[in-house]
C-alpha cells in the first residue's frame, strides 16, 4: 500500500492519540488508519444498504477466454 504523509495540527493529534487509547492501538497511524475505515465502512452501508469488507480478497484469477 502506498504511504501517504499526512501533517496534523496539535489538535488533531490529540484526538488520533485519544482513539488510539481507546481501541488499543499501538500507533497514531493505526488510529488514522482505522478511523478512515470506519468512515469507508459507513459511506458504503449508506450508499448499498449492506455492509462491505475492506480488505483484498484473494483468489484464484480465470481468464476471460
Amino acid at each position: 500500500m502506498p504511504l501517504n504523509e499526512i501533517t496534523l495540527s496539535d489538535d488533531e493529534r490529540k484526538l488520533l492519540e485519544a482513539v488510539r487509547q481507546r481501541e488499543g492501538l499501538e500507533t497514531i497511524d493505526q488510529a488514522l488508519e482505522w478511523l478512515t475505515k470506519s468512515a469507508l465502512r459507513k459511506g458504503a452501508k449508506r450508499i448499498t444498504g449492506r455492509s462491505r469488507a475492506l480488505y483484498a480478497v484473494g483468489g484464484k484469477t480465470k481468464s476471460c477466454a
